[in-house]
């Protein structure tokens, strides 16, 4: 049988009792590892409404780490783009998540490769 890693290493036995859906999402909403992606997630469904139609083609959430939002943009002058409206990305990114979850907008480029 392959092992996994950390097989058998278990601190604590695993019973055999049923377990709730929202008892186990709730455990792994606890691990941080796991809820950093929630806000980005979050961002992501409402982007259109973050940037509007035509930038939400070009560009998409990338990562929110300590308050700075990352940004990828299909090419350069989307990501100027996207430079020039930081100060409202920031403010509609906060009234989707929250006030103050996001301090600070940067942009990278990431070329999308065509599908097909």
């Amino acid at each position: 049988m392959p092992e996994a890693k950390g097989f058998g290493k278990r601190k604590t036995p695993r019973s055999k009792d049923p377990v709730s859906l929202g008892s186990v999402i709730d455990g792994l909403m606890a691990e941080q590892v796991f809820s950093r992606g929630m806000p980005v997630a979050s961002l992501a469904s409402r982007w259109t409404d973050v940037v509007g139609d035509r930038l939400a083609e070009q560009t998409e959430p990338l990562a929110l780490e300590a308050g700075v939002l990352t940004v990828g943009a299909t090419n350069g002058a989307w990501a100027a783009q996207v430079r020039f409206m930081a100060d409202e990305v920031k403010r509609q990114a906060n009234l989707a998540l929250g006030p103050e979850r996001v301090r600070l907008v940067t942009v990278i480029v990431r070329n999308r490769r065509s599908q097909g």
